[in-house]
């Protein structure tokens, strides 16, 4: 569940991975939800796009979500590397954001994710992303 999600976030992943503070809030068989919390240390410091949460870290959500979204299916971690991300950004966006995780497939060697992110309380994504993810040396 969510406990179980945040504490493999604060043990396995790299530690400014984790200080995103991305937040669990519910993991099922074949979808996951999470909030990313408002924070200065992810947005763009200057120029026109000021206070807006920068591509990298949106990229960066997108996958950690994906992983732990298959960790909450899978009943446990499985180790996975990504092998493809995909992200689209559609709009700014400010503030915290609502982060879903559809899993489409997951099997024995690969899994595939679908990523929405969107400003908390906003129907219109501001970023989709789609990923894939091998499980090595799994049969």
């Amino acid at each position: 569940g969510p406990a179980e999600a945040r504490a493999l976030l604060d043990s396995d992943f790299a530690p400014w991975v984790a200080g995103m503070g991305l937040e669990p809030l519910a993991l099922g068989p074949a979808r996951a939800e999470f909030r990313l919390p408002d924070s200065r240390a992810l947005a763009l410091r200057g120029g026109p796009g000021a206070g807006v949460t920068c591509g990298q870290a949106l990229a960066a959500v997108a996958d950690t979500a994906c992983v732990l979204a298959l960790s909450g299916a899978n009943g446990r971690f499985r180790i996975c590397t990504t092998t493809d991300l995909s992200i689209s950004f559609l709009r700014p966006l400010r503030g915290a954001a609502a982060v879903s995780v559809e899993i489409e497939s997951n099997g024995r060697r690969m899994a595939v994710c679908r990523v929405r992110i969107a400003a908390e309380g906003q129907d219109k994504a501001a970023a989709l992303a789609t990923a894939s993810f091998l499980y090595p040396g799994e049969a």
